[in-house]
């Protein structure tokens, strides 16, 4: 599997009562993409960024991380290979993503994703 970049999720209850604290005091005042649900927030400068997520529009959990892949296909059939638990299967999202979420064997749920060109 090859990352591109690793995003944190942070679970908050309401992301416009969350964010001023991303926003005005860690500087990440460039809103990449908001569906109301998740927000990513980023630092122009540095690239630096976080996801705010209240909750997932269509998998049955929040997941804590988000990897970015090259192939999200290839990654899926090598994680269902592994036999490790997927908590949301590969999907073509609305919003502009394939994804699938696995949870790891610590617990950890993580979102593999590939964006849309």
């Amino acid at each position: 599997m090859e990352v591109v970049r690793i995003t944190a999720n942070l679970t908050v209850a309401d992301i416009p009562s969350a964010a001023p604290f991303y926003r005005d005091v860690l500087g990440l005042s460039e809103v990449e993409f908001d569906l109301g649900w998740v927000t990513r927030l980023t630092a122009p400068d540095s690239g630096a960024s976080v996801q705010l997520v209240s909750t997932d529009a269509t998998a049955p959990a929040v997941p804590a991380v988000s990897v970015h892949v090259v192939d999200v296909d290839a990654a899926y059939e090598e994680v269902t290979a592994l036999g490790l638990d997927i908590v949301h299967p590969l999907t073509t999202e609305e919003w502009g993503v394939r994804r699938f979420l696995v949870r790891a064997p610590d617990g950890t749920v993580v979102n593999i994703v590939r964006h849309a060109r």
